[in-house]
């Protein structure tokens, strides 16, 4: 089993900051691929950032420019900071980590979401 575990969601004023942590632990051999998503009230899950192993990263447009995705590798661990934050940013955000298993093979999971609420 693999099983990564998010933290970091909070309460936060529109213009300020948190920062979401996700920490993978597990019959783990390699990890390769490592998301955040989110989802708010009524709305589908949508990609916000992605993070390879070799750290080329991608963006969803709304969160360009406010939003950085890091990894430590030693830790297997992504972070997310997330900065200049605006009501919109207000969803449950969950990490999602692509890698492969001795015992079990390739495998994609989901952690089990942290939720981020910023007040106008």
């Amino acid at each position: 089993q693999v099983h990564p575990v998010e933290s970091g969601g909070g309460l936060v004023q529109a213009g300020g900051s948190l920062r979401l942590s996700c920490a993978a632990s597990g019959s783990i051999f390699s990890i390769n691929d490592m998301n955040w998503y989110r989802q708010a009230p009524g709305k589908q899950r949508e990609l916000v950032a992605g993070i390879t192993s070799g750290g080329l990263t991608n963006y969803a447009d709304s969160v360009k420019g406010r939003f950085t995705i890091s990894r430590d590798n030693a830790k297997n661990t992504v972070y997310l900071q997330m900065n200049s934050l605006k009501s919109e940013d207000t969803a449950v955000y969950y990490c999602n980590v692509e890698g492969s298993s001795r015992q079990l093979g390739p495998f994609r999971v989901w952690g089990q979401g942290t939720q981020v609420t910023v007040s106008s």
